[in-house]
């Protein structure tokens, strides 16, 4: 319980840090909009960095959470775990969270967007935040119920290359800068440490029962 706190900090001034460049024209931004430029000109094919991209919308990630709620509920239920429903209900309400930050940030920081994007509210992005924290959900609630630490440790490989994914196409596609991104990284983990203080109690209780 006390490793995520003490992770919190370092994420929350990271988060700080990014925001407050995301905010000002200083020498990061600079480079952030240098090395946007070099991502759009990758020999990502546009189709398939569409296709990344879309996986951060709310109507494909968030049915993903939905389904994997509904299965783990189902099963701790007929374990007959204590408060089976708390860690389903943690992760909704870490999913919620997410346009409940996301949007006033925007307004306040009121980035522009890259070339062909037209107004601003740029930062964070919230296709980012909803694909790693709608992904990252679902692998929290699904990492109690699989008895092997090489199972558990592909799955969490796998939430870090599609979310990674995510981020590239969009900046290849140009609907983001590269900080945009960055940010919604730090601000989905601190959300996502939360959650894991949350499920973590009920991993012990977890692992009694038959796989």
């Amino acid at each position: 319980m006390v490793r995520p706190v003490r992770a919190l900090w370092p994420l929350l001034l990271l988060f700080g840090l990014l925001t407050w460049q995301a905010s000002v024209d200083g020498p990061v931004r600079r480079a952030d909009e240098r090395v946007a430029g070099e991502v759009r000109g990758s020999r990502l094919p546009s189709g398939a960095a569409e296709f990344l991209a879309d996986l951060g919308n709310l109507v494909v990630a968030v049915p993903v959470l939905l389904a994997v709620v509904v299965y783990v509920s189902w099963r701790a239920r007929r374990a007959g775990l204590p408060r089976w429903w708390v860690p389903s209900l943690a992760a909704l309400g870490a999913m919620a969270a997410v346009p409940a930050l996301v949007v006033p940030l925007k307004e306040a920081i009121g980035r522009t967007g890259p070339p062909g994007m037209a107004g601003d509210g740029y930062y964070p992005s919230g296709h980012t935040a909803t694909a790693a924290v709608a992904y990252g959900a679902a692998v929290l609630l699904l990492l109690p119920w699989l008895n092997s630490r090489y199972r558990r440790r592909e799955l969490v490989i796998g939430w870090l290359v599609l979310v990674t994914a995510v981020g590239f196409g969009l900046v290849r596609r140009g609907y983001h800068w590269p900080l945009d991104v960055a940010g919604s990284w730090c601000l989905s983990a601190m959300l996502l440490l939360g959650l894991s203080m949350v499920t973590s109690l009920s991993s012990s209780d977890t692992a009694r029962q038959p796989k």
